[in-house]
């Protein structure tokens, strides 16, 4: 069976980027998208991966979306492949003319529904009316081409939550592969760890503010943005607020990642309601403690009090758990690397096989 996965752009390193390419690798798929950073690519070690451009992007927002929406819509793959998959925002704009297919869907998008009052409230008057313009058009266009999806995947159970809210389409819940036999513990070092796309709705701003609290402690902070993403400001207002003891490392190998998880004390992640969050149980996969939010996919992976700590999105409570994580970090280690293994690539593999054959009229894969 001859798999093709669409994917909206691999301009970075992300979450969706390498459960993407490690669905491409693992399933012998090839993957169809725009834009394509080969540095990003090599970084997170998948250059063994066919990946077809059909085309850049427009590099400004919005006009990057609509620029890769229409790439999709136009673009016709149908002869060449017998299942397609899709992954993102976008990608499901090819839907229409490829099926039979599957929509791995990593949340609806989230500034037409949930986080639509934070991103309006980003924006100057008139990029709110611009985006208010947007966001009633492009909403249409992204909801009728998910008429066209056979079947839907979410990645998280909260995210299935959303697709059945916003979309009124039932999905199966498969978690994003995580490769855990490649992480590995060496020891409980002098810093803590935060891995995420420098966007707002990372609230990056937090981790910072707490350990301004905390000068005794030290905090890596790894990860960049795409080019005509809307972060730019944000991470440049990121680096202006950065107290000593605080360090943006931008983008990193792959193995220079799995050394940083090996070594340090333990992980943070202060998302908003994040969709799954594979960075935590990469942590967890090393042995290590993890200070995540009472909210999204992180509660549904982390165990409070056993491999580590769920708080609100108060400084104070996160600086809290810190310091509680800090005094004794090696009493989690056995609970982070068993709960790390429920999802393993293999286990998501196996599942994303039985969906395709689901998908396909019974036929098994091969």
């Amino acid at each position: 069976m001859k798999i093709a996965i669409f994917h909206d752009y691999i301009g970075t390193i992300g979450g969706g980027e390498k459960l993407v390419l490690t669905l491409a690798r693992g399933l012998g798929a090839d993957v169809i998208t725009t834009d394509v950073d080969a540095d990003s690519v090599k970084k997170m070690g998948f250059e063994d991966v066919n990946i077809i451009s059909i085309g850049g992007t427009i590099k400004l927002p919005p006009l990057k979306q609509i620029s890769a929406s229409f790439r999709f819509a136009l673009c016709d793959f149908s002869k060449k492949y017998d299942f397609f998959i899709f992954s993102g925002n976008w990608a499901h704009c090819a839907a229409k003319k490829h099926k039979p297919n599957l929509y791995y869907c990593h949340t609806p998008v989230r500034a037409f529904y949930d986080l639509y009052d934070v991103f309006l409230e980003r924006q100057s008057f008139l990029n709110s009316l611009l985006f208010k313009f947007w966001v009633k058009l492009y909403k249409r266009l992204y909801e009728y081409y998910v008429t066209h999806v056979c079947r839907i995947v979410a990645n998280s159970i909260s995210t299935q939550k959303r697709i059945k809210k916003y979309l009124n389409r039932t999905s199966k819940v498969i978690y994003p592969p995580i490769h855990i036999s490649r992480f590995r513990f060496e020891y409980y070092g002098d810093f803590w760890l935060s891995v995420n796309r420098l966007y707002p709705e990372k609230r990056v701003e937090l981790q910072i503010e707490a350990f301004r609290q905390l000068p005794e402690e030290r905090l890596l902070i790894v990860g960049g943005y795409a080019e005509a993403d809307h972060a730019s400001v944000y991470a440049a207002s990121l680096q202006k607020k950065l107290p000593d003891n605080v360090k943006l490392l931008g983008t990193v190998q792959e193995e220079e990642l799995i050394q940083l998880y090996s070594r340090c004390k333990g992980f943070i992640i202060t998302s908003i309601d994040e969709d799954f969050g594979m960075a935590p149980i990469e942590a967890m996969a090393s042995g290590k403690p993890v200070v995540c939010m009472k909210e999204g996919g992180c509660s549904e992976t982390v165990v409070d009090g056993l491999t580590g700590l769920l708080v609100t999105p108060n400084v104070s409570e996160i600086a809290d758990a810190i310091n509680i994580i800090s005094i004794e970090p090696i009493k989690y280690h056995e609970k982070c690397i068993e709960q790390s293994r429920k999802f393993d690539v293999n286990i998501f593999l196996n599942e994303i096989k039985k969906e395709i054959e689901a998908g396909n009229g019974g036929l098994k894969y091969e």
